[in-house]
């Protein structure tokens, strides 16, 4: 019964929090409103996601969290130096293809997305059997370092959270 109620009580939260955020007022009114955003919506759409994604290990949904956010940082100060300092004469962009063992629909568009919002680095596109995604990156000195940090630091960590 509660399940149909709240079919992904996640969202529901999500929603009403995001909600909070949009008007930035709290008050009984918004709690209100948001809450039955956060029911009315995931409801509306539950017919939209009959496979939906178990996620596991929440611990590790934290931990790939702080490594992107990290990696954000990083990257946005080494574009940094090499917008400002290296100029075009040194640098060495390239495409790499990551070859994929996650399977999950899910996992591959989170993992494309990370590459995506990481600065230097933009997920191009996936092969059409899913099992590699191509991606070109703004300076690299060694590409299969490169591909091989992506999957180590991302991949892994999506096998454990999605599969």
């Amino acid at each position: 019964m509660i399940r149909r109620l709240i079919p992904h009580p996640l969202l529901s939260i999500m929603l009403t929090l995001v909600w909070f955020g949009l008007v930035n007022k709290f008050t009984l009114g918004n709690l209100l409103l948001g809450a039955a955003l956060g029911i009315i919506i995931p409801v509306l759409t539950a017919p939209y996601w009959p496979n939906r994604p178990k996620l596991g290990r929440p611990l590790s949904v934290i931990k790939y969290a702080l490594i992107v956010l990290w990696d954000i940082i990083v990257a946005n100060v080494q574009v940094a130096w090499i917008i400002l300092f290296k100029r075009n004469a040194n640098m060495r962009s390239c495409w790499i293809t990551v070859p994929l063992e996650l399977t999950s629909p899910e996992a591959i568009t989170v993992l494309a997305g990370t590459i995506t919002m990481t600065p230097g680095t933009v997920s191009a596109m996936l092969a059409a059997d899913s099992r590699a995604i191509l991606v070109h990156c703004l300076h690299s000195d060694n590409p299969e370092a490169d591909r091989d940090r992506i999957k180590q630091r991302y991949e892994r960590l999506l096998q454990e959270i999605f599969e």
